[in-house]
């Protein structure tokens, strides 16, 4: 083992001013192992396609970090989410995302890992 190995490695740093248009969502992976994917969503006033549905065979965890955003369930549920909310999503859990702020970017964490 190397003494490197022993340090932090900055993996990713954060883009300053997003510089996204309105409808726009941009996905950034930060970290990926076996088992393990880590993202930053940035969005403004987005919603998926009409008809799109996420079913992820992973489990997800997302947070908002900042802005708000409205995730949809196949059931008909949505949930409002703003920052420090969290909510985990099991795998193959029909969802997609309704709403996010319109004028305020929205900066989400996502976790996806094996489900279980």
């Amino acid at each position: 083992m190397t003494e490197r190995a022993n340090r932090p490695v900055v993996c990713t740093r954060a883009k300053r001013g997003f510089g996204l248009a309105p409808g726009e969502e941009r996905i950034e992976l930060l970290l990926h192992r076996d088992g393990l994917r880590v993202e930053r969503i940035v969005s403004l006033d987005y919603a998926s396609p009409d008809g799109f549905w996420y079913d992820q065979s992973d489990d997800e965890w997302v947070t908002i970090l900042s802005g708000s955003g409205v995730l949809e369930f196949d059931d008909g549920e949505r949930i409002e989410l703003g920052p420090g909310d969290a909510l985990l999503i099991p795998a193959h859990v029909r969802h997609r995302v309704a709403a996010t702020h319109a004028t305020e970017t929205t900066v989400w964490l996502a976790v996806h890992t094996a489900a279980g």
